[in-house]
């Protein structure tokens, strides 16, 4: 009897011990503390991918500063370094700004974090704070300790008075860059960037609303022309997008009743290796 109990155990644990023994990918990729040696290059999704080559962003330039470098998220892809330099240097040119404060790019290897964001896996994302970068001399232990601010009130329906027209002129510039596929920031900038528009309003569509972005703004890059591993995220659609973020805050101010059939939202999935391209693999291999 007993010696039956113990082969019907074993068969069990052969059957899963394959599955529970293999780590979760953001164990993986968030203990990798340097790029791959390979040349740079992003496999798979936003949300489901990693960075080959990963290019190390400066801690400091000259008008930029990477803050919460405990992370080690300043890594990204080169068209995402040089974007940064592009980006700062046009907000260095605002009153009151001398560059930008730059948040999370990507781990070394880009995949998933351990914590935090879901995206941000090919060095194509930059977070962007909203607090105008005035002190380019800031040491490690001030990075860790700054913050940024909020541009929101309403919870978003509106901005406050931390929002600034030179706000507005750095996201139209970040949305005029063409490395640009769309920028998310909380619904009310949107309606006031459609507000203060003029003449030419069809970078508006790569801003686009989303909940939070109230600190930082978020800037997604296409894919390189030339990564044909690397999958870009449909299109925003067309027009100026100005009606759908009216919508959202007309949501936010009149929130619609609860959908008493509505069913709850399914936990996240944690991705393991198999989840990604097989490309990943390569990169985690040197």
């Amino acid at each position: 009897m007993g010696l039956r109990i113990t082969a019907v155990l074993t068969a069990i644990a052969l059957s899963i011990s394959p599955v529970a023994a293999e780590p979760l990918a953001k164990e993986l990729f968030g203990a990798a503390s340097k790029a791959s040696s390979h040349t740079s290059a992003p496999f798979g999704g936003y949300a489901k991918g990693c960075l080959a080559g990963g290019q190390q962003l400066a801690e400091s330039g000259p008008t930029w500063q990477a803050m919460r470098l405990s992370r080690n998220r300043n890594w990204g892809h080169p068209r995402a370094i040089g974007f940064i330099d592009r980006l700062s240097r046009a907000a260095a040119a605002q009153p009151g700004w001398n560059g930008l404060y730059i948040g999370d790019i990507s781990q070394p290897r880009g995949g998933p974090m351990l914590t935090g964001h879901r995206s941000h896996q090919l060095g194509l994302d930059i977070d962007v704070w909203m607090l105008p970068a005035r002190d380019l001399t800031l040491n490690r232990t001030e990075r860790e300790n700054l913050s940024s601010i909020s541009t929101r009130r309403a919870n978003g329906a509106f901005v406050n008075e931390n929002w600034t027209p030179a706000h507005h002129r750095i996201l139209k510039a970040a949305a005029s860059d063409p490395d640009v596929a769309r920028i998310f920031v909380f619904p009310g900038a949107k309606v006031q960037m459609c507000k203060d528009a003029r003449g030419d309003r069809s970078w508006l569509r790569k801003i686009r609303p989303w909940w939070g972005h109230h600190y930082h703004f978020h800037v997604r890059l296409k894919c390189p022309s030339n990564a044909g591993a690397c999958v870009n995220q449909a299109p925003p659609p067309a027009g100026d997008g100005c009606d759908q973020a009216q919508e959202w805050v007309d949501n936010i101010l009149n929130p619609p009743p609860p959908d008493p059939n509505a069913k709850p939202a399914p936990p996240r999935k944690e991705l393991r290796m198999a989840d990604l391209p097989q490309q990943c693999a390569q990169v985690l291999s040197r």
